[in-house]
């Protein structure tokens, strides 16, 4: 297979991924473009042992690093609302997360992207989630009946720099802790101590307003089913630290609030 037949699915991803990166679509364009004339001037640079995207993202990244490229498309980076959240990261961070919350990239491939190693992409997503929460730093609202997850999660929040205001283990007592102070994120379980719903608590809270909410829970499937909020994510339990400090900045950083679906809509 030729280089432009295996890189042909992957530049629509990579198109986003420069805009992502650069902030504008022209500047993310440039970055491309100079990254297949790279690829044309030095077939060898394409690494056929690795993942066609993995090896396609490997090369871009080696362009953007040039100084001659970066020159053309650095400045859009200090304005609008997203781009400005991105050019407070510091650049290594910037790359590693977007592969990560954008691109769905593993450990392992961005490691392959970056040419880091795998413990080095997880100290720079954990260094991209605290420049995130020094940037946002928000009151967390915890639903979680099991005290020692509810401490885990309580100690993970505070270690990225957030509050937790209240943890919750009943519908009840959530939808009190919200009366008393708006949280600017919630984390909820599905399953909660008194048989109630964490989704019904989720969606009694988003009667009030709107913010952004994951859902920590062992019965994936009961997201699946009834009222679900929308955009809400999930997050599966026995859950891994990294995993949840990833989503928490995903959630923040893109302001992804959700709201309640409305009735018409549930299949």
């Amino acid at each position: 297979m030729s280089i432009a037949q295996a890189i042909a699915p992957h530049l629509p991803y990579l198109r986003r991924f420069a805009r992502a990166l650069t902030g504008t679509q022209q500047g993310g364009d440039a970055y491309a473009v100079a990254t297949l004339e790279a690829l044309i001037a030095d077939p060898g640079s394409f690494d056929r042992d690795m993942e066609p995207r993995v090896a396609l993202y490997r090369a871009f990244l080696k362009v953007w690093g040039s100084i001659a490229v970066n020159q053309m498309t650095d400045s859009p980076l200090t304005t609008g609302g997203m781009t400005r959240n991105l050019a407070a990261l510091t650049p290594p961070a910037r790359v590693a997360f977007l592969l990560s919350s954008v691109e769905g990239f593993t450990h392992d491939q961005i490691a392959g992207a970056m040419g880091r190693t795998p413990d080095e992409v997880s100290t720079l997503i954990d260094e991209a989630g605290r420049e995130i929460a020094q940037q946002m730093a928000t009151d967390v609202l915890i639903i979680e009946d099991e005290p020692i997850i509810a401490m885990d999660l309580e100690a993970l929040v505070e270690g990225l720099g957030h509050r937790v205001i209240d943890v919750a283990r009943t519908r009840n007592e959530a939808v009190e802790a919200v009366r008393r102070q708006q949280p600017g994120l919630v984390l909820a379980d599905i399953q909660l101590a008194d048989g109630s719903s964490g989704l019904d608590a989720v969606n009694d809270i988003l009667e009030s307003f709107e913010v952004p909410v994951i859902f920590i829970t062992a019965y994936p499937e009961r997201f699946l089913t009834g009222e679900r909020p929308e955009p809400a994510f999930l997050v599966t339990k026995p859950f891994r630290v990294e995993t949840v400090k990833a989503v928490i900045s995903q959630a923040l950083f893109f302001d992804q609030k959700s709201h309640r679906k409305s009735k018409s809509a549930v299949g």
